[in-house]
């Protein structure tokens, strides 16, 4: 497949790419500094401001997927605004590219731990990040009202994400947090890329939120 990254040279996003290489799918990354990634077969770096609407749109021009792991970090002054800002560019890339697939890298935030109560509405919840949270569950909510014309899937990762290996091993699940007893799952991002490629591959969640843990 011709699968597009973007924010590809990020803690998720290089190792999204990484895992489609593996795979032998022909890889675009899209970031803002290229120098993060060698060069390897199958890999095409696009450098560039996804706020560029017709850069982004041309880059997006034929691929067979859309992959988002786009952050603009967690330490950025006017969180919420520039992750709004900065999603809002990239559906309107997808859509004028006319690319039907479409996979977000959300948060844990948006899952919910009780009825009706998603974690990021829990004083548990990091105050540092939860304007990130809060911009990334806004997203979701957009996909689940309008995207209907996209065949898009929205993945939250589970509760704590880290470094380590790939074990191909992991659970599945769709709204909820999963859990390891009382405490939040976790799972490697080596992991979670192996989710995200095998939903790009064989697709069980469109138009659905899902969320992947050992």
């Amino acid at each position: 497949m011709k699968i597009t990254v973007i924010g590809a040279t990020g803690f998720v996003g290089q190792e999204i790419v990484k895992e489609a290489l593996l795979r032998g799918h022909q890889v675009v990354a899209v970031s803002r500094s290229a120098n993060k990634l060698a060069a390897e077969p199958g890999l095409t770096h696009a450098q560039g401001d996804i706020h560029d609407d017709a850069w982004l749109s041309a880059v997006l021009k034929d691929q067979d997927a859309v992959i988002s792991a786009y952050n603009p970090g967690w330490a950025e002054s006017d969180l919420y605004d520039k992750f709004t800002r900065g999603s809002q560019q990239i559906l309107k890339a997808v859509k004028q590219s006319e690319v039907k697939r479409l996979l977000v890298v959300g948060g844990a935030g948006s899952l919910q731990v009780a009825p009706g109560v998603e974690l990021v509405d829990t004083d548990a919840f990091p105050s540092d990040i939860k304007p990130g949270a809060l911009g990334a569950r806004a997203l979701r909510n957009q996909l689940q009202a309008e995207e209907q014309a996209l065949d898009w899937t929205y993945l939250s990762p589970a509760a704590l994400l880290e470094p380590g290996p790939r074990t191909g091993t992991f659970r599945l699940g769709t709204t909820t947090l999963l859990m390891n007893g009382e405490q939040p799952a976790s799972i490697s991002v080596a992991d979670l890329a192996v989710a995200i490629l095998d939903e790009i591959e064989k697709p069980q969640f469109i138009r659905q939120q899902f969320t992947a843990a050992w």
